[in-house]
């Protein structure tokens, strides 16, 4: 069984043809499911009013789907969004009758150089999608994580989460820290897309059964896990990568958020240093709440408070 993660860019309930609706909160997901084949459709049903969902939904993803109307503000920053968080694989479809050399400044110099333009043909979308999640091959060794995007409790149960595996396996039986917490629950049952399973690997969409821990132990965030690599810290220095979008300085005391997985945490500038190139700012970060991440990976710093552009740029997290 493959399953695919699909950020799809544009008006809202436009994954409606694409797919099963499912989950619905900030985020709305959509469920296509062929044989063993899966595709998960992500919606930020949230944004513009809200980043942090349009941040959550491109987190999650391992490809993008943007559906263009207007060249304006708003799909400027979801553009910056994409870059930030290296989704370096994706579609654009055009309507209204714009032409691909119309989004060439903002394209250039970013990720989505390398998009590929499509028709607006759902029944091709589809039948494109469920074929990418056939022949993608991912690594699934090792101890895995399930960052978590919604939790609840349900009657006969108990505790039940929502996630995705970023790496890793996770399997049935499995006891799993809850990062930051340190509590531990015990794998019950594994789903994916309905249908039960001993266990989940890389780039699965799960829903997980577990025992020994309640729902008011969770928080959107929380990152379960075996693995005694990920760490988990408060206090973050390390080089920026500022997109060349982004025209406000960093300077101590500004207060940035920084994303990763599905965390989306305050981070106060306690200091700058100068490396020689103004796009690639040392910064230490203190977090409001520890940010749980494996070495080296990647982290969006965005700023709410930056207007018409909130992206920053991204981090990589030491």
């Amino acid at each position: 069984m493959a399953n695919l993660n699909v950020a799809v860019i544009g008006p809202n309930d436009y994954a409606k043809d694409l797919g099963k609706k499912g989950t619905v909160s900030d985020l709305t997901l959509y469920d296509l499911k062929q044989g063993t084949d899966t595709v998960t459709f992500i919606e930020a049903s949230k944004y513009p009013e809200r980043l942090a969902p349009l941040f959550f939904a491109v987190s999650m993803a391992d490809r993008a789907l943007v559906i263009v109307e207007a060249i304006n503000a708003q799909l400027g920053e979801s553009m910056v969004m994409l870059h930030a968080a290296g989704i370096g694989k994706g579609y654009i479809i055009l309507r209204n009758y714009l032409a691909p050399e119309q989004l060439a400044p903002l394209t250039k110099g970013t990720v989505l150089e390398n998009y590929r333009f499509i028709e607006d043909d759902k029944t091709a979308i589809r039948e494109m999608l469920l074929q990418e999640a056939r022949d993608q091959q991912r690594p699934s060794e090792g101890l895995g994580a399930v960052p978590i995007d919604h939790f609840f409790n349900v009657k006969g149960v108990g505790t039940v989460i929502l996630g995705y595996v970023p790496y890793g396996t996770i399997r049935k039986h499995d006891d799993l820290k809850a990062l930051p917490t340190g509590k531990v629950a015990q794998v019950r049952s594994i789903q994916k897309h309905d249908d039960d399973f001993d266990e989940a690997v890389t780039g699965d969409r799960v829903g997980l059964a577990l025992k020994n821990i309640d729902v008011e132990d969770l928080d959107r965030g929380y990152v379960l896990t075996k693995d005694d690599k990920i760490k988990s810290d408060a206090s973050v220095t390390a080089t920026a990568d500022l997109v060349s979008f982004w025209k406000i300085p960093m300077k101590e005391g500004m207060v940035l958020h920084l994303g990763h997985w599905m965390q989306f945490i305050p981070a106060r500038v306690e200091a700058v240093k100068d490396s020689g190139d103004p796009r690639r700012p040392t910064l230490t970060l203190a977090l409001e709440k520890p940010v749980v991440h494996p070495a080296g990976s990647r982290a969006v710093l965005m700023h709410l408070d930056g207007g018409k552009l909130r992206v920053a740029g991204s981090i990589s997290l030491p």
